[in-house]
């Protein structure tokens, strides 16, 4: 009575998020809403062992009492901890955050509910907070106590020693043996007191911080550290414990682990009654079932077990907090359990930005008061790299990877190790107990989705490893990791690791301070900072020059993928036609023997030209001279060039007629070297004359006509132009078809993509709206069709194609006030409608763009375009799906699969990947400039809290940052995906007093280069600038004397 009631919009009704100031495209919901109604009075008892109540709505949901208790203690990261209460069976339980509190908790006045430790991370250096450690601590104080973290005498007496010194301070002998008459942290502690006095006395000088610090250092190495264990018993019916960690699902016997399966291993869990089952994905190499029976005591055992299983997969594994299943409309089958909370990626990326206040806290037992903003030194903990075993590495070093033993820095410099993501600091307390092992054991601590920054290594398949969460790059978008390695062809070399999106529980080393790199580029001072740039001459037309030189070095190392290691793998397999040997072989050869001998004359010019020699310098400050010669003997290559388009096309229709080949040149891109996809390499040619002209085209606007080196740089230009012009329409179409055979290898579900007249326009993500809500789709559109995809599980990580919309006929409109969803348009087909939403307005203009484009060429057309998808109807399960589906459990844990569970590294990071996971899009006008746009170089890199500066070879093509230890390295040890980071001069508070710097971030990585002169400085922000914004079309249209499509 008297309330108003409010109608749902169309948005909600198809379940579209309620727009409350920021984008309903942004995942996540809304906590339960607080009932009003009658109060109820729970006693909670705090790690401290006191006592605390608290007054809550009966009918509020559990979610409301745990934040309730977080708020007492200022815990910000209270997301690891639970409440857990015996039931009216007397099983202690978990308090469910989405079920009524009066539902749970039957006689609140007689219960009493412990606040724990719930999720335990793989390392204790990803709490951010001291609180968060402090009471991480008292909870292995208190498992210590009630003989859960069993462990041998030295350990035992090292973690009290560690809690003594946090209790009471600095060694006093009397003073210890009476405090430890009076506490008893462990059974049998007399035995232990002398050990322990004697470690005692070697903390002297260590805060309360930084014991916790060090006590979580040991506990987490036991193997017990977070283990509750559940009774059970095999099939055989042998007595067993189950457990459940960060890991996986884990088998004792006794106190004995004798047998592991990881989340990645596991396609399904579910119980029956008293069994708890376990589906393991297929192995051939494993002696298992394919599922796994274990018997518990009761039904309500085996179902809370399982529940805590659920809610550890999804903290540690999923990237966000799992949507709620659509409620059944005739019956419901199984549970309808599900996690609820921040994910441990969605708790590190909240602490990291830093929103909230740290203030004081009290520790009980203590004798020595602490505050946050004290603990410097542990504060700076938080950011250290975790320990990393060679075990945790298999899934982040490349197969063949090289073992990344780091070599220390000259001079007697302490060597700094890498940084768990840009941003963090590096650490010294635990380099005094893990220094020694730290670059040995790597730069990760668990595998890494990719960057994911996020790409899966080979290693995977053949050794797969305890996987561990991820947060998800590459890759702002949550599942890819920014810096990844050969990101356009989802393999990871050496040594490498994904990253913006990398694992929080890893911390991985950017692949630009792995001990790889590190091994002869330790961080520099600033006098060393300054030796790298030499006394260059000072005239620009000095560093146009020098360009030419870097990017010819670049080029001919992208001639020997093919002259060399393509023809190599060739030779030794016979997977190819003579006929189509013969026409690429012996067409790239002369070129890359012209070029090799055209940057020997490039290099002994700008020797001259630096004074290397006894020349006259000012007779060779020119290279005009130079261009013209060689670009007159490469007119006599034009037969060679012409054959190039004709050698792509016999290559690609010899891989659509012979499996063989096929295989074989997917295996080639494979291989490390292979950093670009295999057709762009054959492009290459076309594309270097382009780099001429603009080079060319450069020195004659910096040249007055007066300079002895303007007519032989106008009369090179105007030779080149004339090459130019004669190639360009085949380079227009070249590229078109180049980049639809790449597609059509992310794409299943299509039966014919490449068919004359069809050109590429522009791909990216979408979110499209239908019944069960908002659901991010990929979205391809061509010059007659549009086709929206999801991205797939299968081995191969190709996006399945769910729908096409003939663009004959269609027409285009805004529609955010009719669904309520911000930058939301209606695609209205002859047969079919969509409604989709972009991530942003600037997105939304794009597509409603080249949509209205691409609608207007098919009205020009004669017909509509024919049909060109798969048999199989859109949006049905594919067999495996729907065999997932139609399980007897009563939850699926494969239902909410992430990346990280990609069985097979192929096609896992292309550039349709990119746009996935950082959510934006990119056209076929933006890979023409990106052409274009390609440079090489020297550059010094710095993350936002590192101090020294790392000088790396730098290359710039396809939307990549590709990175090399030198310009001889044949195959790059990292790449940075650019699309989605932002470009910008780094402001007077980030203390970069150095010149030329350019600052890349997103969200939260943030990465400084340094360029060597004002030039190179500002073509590198030219060409980076065509990567990280998308030009509008008119420009284009203006900068072309031809229309690409």
């Amino acid at each position: 009575m008297g309330e108003i009631e409010q109608r749902p919009t169309p948005g909600s009704r198809l379940g579209a998020p309620e727009n409350s100031g920021i984008s309903t495209l942004e995942r996540g919901q809304k906590p339960p809403p607080t009932p009003s109604g009658k109060l109820v009075s729970i006693k909670i008892q705090m790690l401290d062992d006191t006592q605390e109540a608290f007054e809550v709505p009966q009918r509020a949901p559990g979610k409301v009492l745990l934040d309730a208790v977080c708020n007492h203690l200022n815990l910000v990261e209270g997301d690891y901890f639970g409440l857990e209460f015996p039931d009216h069976k007397k099983i202690t339980v978990w308090l469910d955050l989405l079920k009524p509190i009066v539902k749970q908790i039957r006689r609140p006045k007689h219960v009493v509910v412990k606040f724990v430790v719930k999720f335990f991370p793989p390392d204790h250096t990803q709490l951010q907070e001291e609180l968060t450690r402090y009471l991480f601590a008292l909870q292995v104080k208190q498992d210590l106590a009630q003989g859960r973290l069993t462990c041998n005498d030295t350990s035992a007496a090292l973690l009290i020693s560690h809690i003594v010194q946090s209790e009471i301070g600095d060694f006093d002998e009397a003073l210890d043996r009476e405090h430890l008459a009076k506490n008893k942290y462990i059974p049998q502690q007399d035995a232990l007191e002398d050990k322990i006095v004697e470690f005692h006395h070697n903390h002297i000088g260590q805060t309360p911080a930084e014991s916790d610090f060090q006590l979580l250092e040991i506990a987490r190495r036991l193997e017990m550290y977070g283990i509750r264990l559940h009774p059970a018993k095999d099939r055989e019916g042998t007595k067993i414990n189950l457990a459940v960690a960060n890991t996986g699902i884990l088998v004792f016997q006794g106190f004995t682990k004798i047998n592991a399966f990881n989340w990645a291993k596991v396609r399904k869990l579910s119980f029956k009654r008293k069994r708890f089952l376990i589906k393991l994905r297929p192995d051939a190499n494993s002696a298992y079932q394919d599922t796994l029976e274990f018997l518990m005591a009761s039904r309500d055992f085996c179902k809370s077990f399982w529940k805590i299983c659920v809610e550890h997969h999804a903290f540690f594994r999923l990237f966000e907090e799992p949507k709620p299943k659509p409620k059944p409309v005739l019956f419901s089958r199984g549970s309808s359990f599900r996690f609820s909370g921040r994910t441990q990626k969605q708790v590190l990326d909240y602490v990291k930005e830093g929103g909230h206040k740290k203030v004081q806290f009290e520790r009980k037992h203590s004798k020595i008061h602490s505050i946050r903003s004290l603990a410097s030194q542990p504060t700076e903990l938080n950011s250290e790299v975790p320990e990393q075993s060679q075990q945790s590495a298999s899934l982040t070093f490349g197969e063949g990877a090289e073992s990344p033993g780091g070599q220390s820095c000259q001079q007697g410099k302490e060597p700094k190790f890498s940084p768990g993501e840009p941003g963090s600091h590096p650490s010294s307390a635990p380099r005094r107990s893990r220094a020694g092992n730290k670059q040995e054991d790597g730069a990760a601590s668990a595998p890494t989705e990719e960057e994911e920054e996020v790409v899966k290594d080979r290693t995977q398949q053949s050794k797969p490893q305890p996987p561990q969460p991820s947060t998800g790059s590459l890759t702002g978008s949550p599942h890819l990791s920014e810096l990844s390695v050969n990101s356009q062809r989802g393999v990871a070399p050496a040594n490498v690791t994904l990253s913006p999106n990398l694992s929080p529980d890893t911390k991985q080393a950017s692949p630009l301070i792995s001990p790889l790199l590190n091994d002869q580029a330790c961080p520099r001072t600033d006098d060393e900072d300054e030796g790298w740039r030499k006394r260059f001459p000072t005239d620009k037309a000095y560093f146009i020059a020098k360009e030419v030189s870097t990017t010819e070095r670049t080029y001919l190392k992208d001639l020997e993928v093919i002259t060399s290691w393509f023809q190599s793998t060739v030779s030794k397999e016979d997977a190819m036609p003579e006929a189509l040997k013969s026409l690429i072989f012996p067409n790239f050869e002369p070129l890359h023997k012209f070029h090799t001998n055209f940057l020997k004359e490039i290099e002994q010019r700008l020797a001259l030209w630096e004074g290397r020699s006894n020349a006259q310098i000012r007779d060779y400050q020119r290279i005009g001279d130079v261009m013209l010669k060689n670009i007159q003997g490469m007119k006599h290559l034009a037969a060679h060039l012409w054959k190039h388009s004709e050698a792509l096309e016999a290559l690609e229709n010899g891989i659509k007629s012979s499996r063989r080949l096929e295989n074989f040149c997917r295996d080639f891109e494979l291989q490390k070297v292979c950093y670009l996809p295999l057709n762009t390499f054959l492009l290459r040619p076309l594309h270097r004359l382009m780099h001429y002209k603009q080079v060319l085209e450069r020195l004659c606007k910096h040249h007055p006509p007066s300079h002895a080196d303007f007519r032989d740089c106008r009369a090179a230009l105007a030779e080149i132009t004339e090459m130019v012009a004669q190639l360009h329409g085949t380079m227009i179409k070249m590229e078109n078809f180049q980049k639809l055979h790449e597609l059509k290898k992310d794409l299943i579900g299509i039966d014919n993509l490449v068919v004359p007249g069809r050109e590429f326009i522009r791909l990216g993500s979408l979110s499209k709206l239908s019944g069960k809500g908002l659901q991010q789709r990929m979205f391809f559109l061509f010059n007659d069709v549009l086709l929206y995809t999801s991205r797939g599980l299968t081995a191969s990580n190709q996006f399945k194609v769910h729908g096409q919309l003939p663009l004959y006929g269609m027409t285009i409109e805004e529609s955010e006030d009719e669904w309520g969803v911000p930058y939301c348009l209606t695609l209205r087909g002859q047969r079919q409608s969509i409604i989709v939403a972009a991530s942003s307005r600037s997105e939304m203009e794009k597509w409603v763009e080249d949509i209205q484009m691409a609608i207007d060429l098919a009205e020009k057309s004669s017909s509509p375009a024919p049909e060109f998808l798969a048999s199989s109807p859109p949006d049905n399960k594919s067999p495996d799906e729907a065999t997932t589906a139609d399980q007897e459990s009563e939850d699926d844990l494969s239902a909410s699969r992430t990346s990280l569970e990609r069985q097979a590294p192929h096609r896992g990071n292309t550039m349709v990947h990119v746009c996935w996971h950082r959510n934006t899009s990119a056209s076929m006008v933006d890979f023409s400039i990106a052409v274009e746009n390609q440079l090489s170089g020297n550059l010094l890199r710095k993350f936002k809290n590192s101090n020294g500066w790392q000088k790396l070879w730098v290359v710039f093509t396809n939307f990549c940052l590709f990175f090399y230890k030198s310009h001889q390295d044949n195959h790059p040890l990292a790449s940075l995906p650019l699309l989605g980071y932002s470009l910008t001069i780094p402001s007077e508070s980030e203390n970069i007093h150095k010149d030329y710097v350019f600052k890349l971030h997103f969200k939260s990585h943030v990465y400084y280069f340094r360029a060597e002169s004002e030039y190179t400085f500002e073509r590198w922000m030219e060409v980076i600038r065509s990567a990280t914004s998308s030009a509008s079309r008119a420009h284009v249209l203006s900068h072309k004397e031809s229309l690409v499509y």
